[in-house]
C-alpha cells in the first residue's frame, strides 16, 4: 500500500480558486518565462511565496493589475494558506528543466 495524502477541505473556495487560477496562469507555457524574468529583475526567489505576493509578481505576469493576490491569500484560513503554498511550490517543480537551468539562481535555496 502506497502513501496517500489526506484531503483537507477548502474553507474559502472562491478566494482559493481565484488565487489558484492566477498561479496556474503565471505558470502557463506562454507566461512562465515572463514570470521568471520578473522574479529575476526583482531579485525575488521563486520559493519565497510571501515575497512573490508582496512584490505582486503573479499579477504582473498574468496582466491582472486589478487583482491583489496578497489580499486573496490573506483572506484564506490557515489550512487553506498551507494548501495554497503547497500548490504554488508544486507548480515550481513543473517548470521545464531548460527554463529552470536558465533561471537557476532563482531556484537556489540560499
Amino acid at each position: 500500500m502506497g502513501f496517500e495524502q489526506a484531503t483537507i477541505k477548502i474553507e474559502r473556495a472562491e478566494e482559493f480558486g481565484q488565487l489558484q487560477r492566477t498561479i496556474e496562469g503565471a505558470f502557463s507555457a506562454p507566461k512562465i518565462k515572463r514570470f521568471l524574468k520578473l522574479m529575476r529583475r526583482g531579485k525575488v526567489r521563486v520559493r519565497d511565496f510571501d515575497a512573490v505576493l508582496v512584490a505582486r509578481r503573479l499579477e504582473a505576469a498574468t496582466g491582472q493589475a486589478n487583482l491583489n493576490a496578497r489580499q486573496l491569500y490573506g483572506a484564506l484560513t490557515l489550512s487553506d494558506q498551507g494548501q495554497m503554498r503547497e500548490f504554488y511550490l508544486s507548480k515550481l517543480e513543473t517548470v521545464d528543466r531548460e527554463l529552470r537551468h536558465k533561471f537557476k539562481k532563482l531556484y537556489q535555496y540560499y
